[in-house]
């Protein structure tokens, strides 16, 4: 090995000229020197252009040594050496005959690194690229290119690419993971950096698509997979939505003890996204519709079979039937079908969707109550796909796991239901819509834990919008349509899924808050028993509530009288008015939740106290001081209850003539 002794600037030998014209050329071609953005694909949307933000690699082209150490061969660098060359790059490795061959390591002065093959001055083969932000390139070279098949990673956000490139693209066979957890990912086919061709995209979501893509969007035949929508679409895709011909499943599952029956169904052409042209729309029911669409309405010629087999043809407006004759003129009956023959299964719903409403029907008189019936059932139908969605929100409120992914709604959710529609507004207490509901119910009238499937749902709004809008709405032609209506506009779809109230509006609070939903329970119906004997049915009210906190001692300086009148008043149509609900039903929701709220106020002291001493966040404080008083009082109330030789009293002198 041998060393020069003076500094100054040589050429390298042999055909070094040549290198630095290709180099140039690769210059170029990459157009960018090295920087330190990576590739990231903003997985957190279905569709997002691919970026092409990869890692430039940066060229050979100052090839000038300013010092060498190491191994000759009659004069030119041969063997093992060290060259520093002008700029500030270094390379380490192999030489032959004057030129950079065999394995090596070069580091560029801005702190990239190469660690592989070279040939002739050239990275060729198999090497690694460091980038000083840690992001690295494994896998084929070819004169300083991507080109082969290799692994690319991006430090600041892990996203990586493992497949073939073609000058310094990705191109044919690929996937790329674009999270840590390797939950968003692609895997298929790449032209020039973009998905094209044949592929199967995992969104974030867990939604998945199988099929062509075109320019990185969903652009040919292809199957979509909504998991947590439950629906699945089989056709054609055009810029990434559905476009042309194919057919949208709406999955209900099914199960033993399930409300779910079929799947609803649409097989025909889409425009942009939409419904529009030709289709065939198949109902879980046994009905069916096919005919013209536009802007995912049925409108045109059309043909709808009924489940029994009756069929109404003829001009659809905007989901309408146009079957009345109004001026010689055809006008729209909103959902209303032809007149049912007598002694027919008039409904178009199926199974799952019944509507239980014979006694409400009592009060429509009888000339009328069929064509009530049918317009009323065609409002549901065409409403479906948000009632099952209410239903499904809040058949999970609280739970943690089905072994069929399916709920059935209890009538504990059921309540927090209507108290988020703002229904005890309407000047009716969820006690009195209970009774509306006897006929759903094998528990008793108030009990929490009754099993209300679909169809009860849906008979329950039908009841419960005729007792509170019939008088509003009396002027209407089709009375039951036309107050379900109005509740679903006015109150169900604006209202539902914002859940309020201390029980269900923080999960983590809500499961530890069950551990003692029987206990408290049982002590609400021990006491309703004393309130309310002789009566069959058992309830209390919120005066009653108020005896309850004073004769377990668990009022204070922080939860006093005025305190837990605010709490049970908190989702009242007048909060600020306490006098006005003392005499008004609870059902055990409204109970549970004001065990809840008093808690978070006996609890308020203990929270910060714990938080100055252990550092604590304010979330966990929150749900473990819920836990100890829930179980203090419930331990309090259990005492006072369960005593046999101490039978249950209240104070109820001292409440009696109470006034806030």
């Amino acid at each position: 090995m041998t060393h020069r002794k003076e500094k100054k600037k040589c050429a390298m030998k042999g055909d070094t000229q040549k290198m630095k014209e290709t180099q140039r050329a690769q210059e170029r071609r990459e157009k960018k020197r090295s920087s330190s953005s990576c590739e990231g694909l903003n997985s957190a949307e279905e569709e997002q252009p691919e970026k092409h933000d990869l890692h430039e690699l940066p060229s050979l082209i100052n090839v000038t040594v300013q010092r060498y150490e190491g191994e000759t061969c009659e004069g030119q660098f041969h063997g093992e050496g060290l060259a520093c060359f002008e700029g500030g790059h270094l390379y380490k490795g192999m030489f032959a005959k004057g030129l950079m061959d065999g394995r090596g390591v070069f580091t560029w002065a801005g702190g990239v690194k190469y660690e592989g093959e070279f040939v002739c001055n050239q990275p060729l083969g198999e090497g690694t690229y460091t980038w000083p932000d840690g992001s690295s390139y494994k896998g084929e070279v070819y004169y300083g290119i991507r080109h082969g098949t290799g692994t690319y990673t991006c430090a600041t956000n892990r996203v990586s690419y493992i497949g073939q490139w073609d000058q310094g693209k990705r191109h044919g066979k690929g996937e790329v993971y674009y999270n840590r957890d390797k939950t968003s990912w692609y895997k298929g086919d790449w032209v020039k950096n973009n998905r094209e061709g044949c592929g199967v995209r995992c969104y974030p979501s867990g939604n998945i698509y199988s099929g062509e893509w075109k320019n990185n969007l969903r652009h040919g035949e292809g199957k979509m997979r909504w998991t947590q929508l439950g629906e699945e679409y089989v056709g054609m895709w055009q810029n990434g939505i559905q476009h042309g011909r194919g057919t949208h499943t709406w999955i209900l599952r099914r199960a033993d003890g399930s409300q779910y029956t079929q799947s609803n169904q649409y097989t025909g052409d889409f425009v942009h996204g939409q419904r529009h042209g030709q289709g065939t729309f198949k109902y879980a029911g046994g009905a069916f519709y096919e005919g013209e669409w536009r802007d995912n309405k049925k409108h045109g010629k059309g043909k709808f079979t009924y489940k029994d087999g009756r069929v109404f043809e003829g001009e659809f407006v905007n989901n309408q039937m146009m079957t009345d004759i109004v001026n010689g003129k055809r006008a729209p009956t909103p959902f209303c079908g032809p007149s049912p023959l007598p002694g027919a299964d008039s409904t178009i719903l199926g199974p799952d969707m019944a509507l239980n409403i014979h006694r409400l029907l009592e009060k429509i008189p009888e000339r009328n109550s069929e064509a009530e019936r049918g317009q009323v059932e065609f409002v549901v139908l065409m409403l479906a796909t948000e009632l099952r969605s209410v239903y499904s929100f809040y058949s999970r409120l609280g739970q943690a796991h089905s072994a069929d992914n399916t709920f059935l709604l209890t009538r504990l959710q059921l309540w927090r239901l209507l108290k988020d529609c703002y229904i005890h507004h309407r000047g009716i207490t969820l006690t009195q819509i209970d009774r509306l509901m006897r006929d759903f119910s094998a528990l008793g009238p108030h009990s929490p834990f009754t099993p209300i499937l679909l169809h009860g749902l849906l008979s329950c709004l039908v009841v419960v919008s005729y007792h509170i809008y019939h008088k509003e709405m009396m002027s209407q032609k089709n009375l039951l349509a036309a107050c379900f209506s109005k509740l679903m506009t006015d109150n169900i779809l604006p209202n539902a899924k914002t859940v309020k109230g201390f029980l269900f509006r923080q999960p983590d609070c809500a499961v530890v808050a069950l551990n003692y939903f029987q206990r408290c329970w049982e002590i609400y119906q021990d006491y309703c028993k004393v309130f309310t004997a002789p009566r069959d049915e058992q309830t209390m009210t919120c005066r009653h509530l108020l005896w309850i906190f004073k004769d377990l001692h668990l009022l204070d300086n922080n939860l006093t009288v005025g305190k837990l009148l605010e709490i049970i008043t908190s989702e009242s149509n007048d909060p600020s008015n306490y006098s006005s609900c003392l005499d008004l039903e609870i059902t055990f929701l409204e109970f549970f939740e004001v065990l809840l709220g008093s808690a978070e106020v006996k609890c308020q002291q203990v929270s910060v106290g714990l938080e100055e001493e252990e550092g604590r966040s304010s979330l966990s404080l929150d749900t473990e001081a819920r836990r100890d008083l829930k179980l203090e009082a419930g331990e309090n109330m259990v005492k006072t209850t369960n005593s046999p030789s101490q039978p249950i009293t209240t104070s109820q002198g001292s409440f009696m003539a109470f006034e806030p």
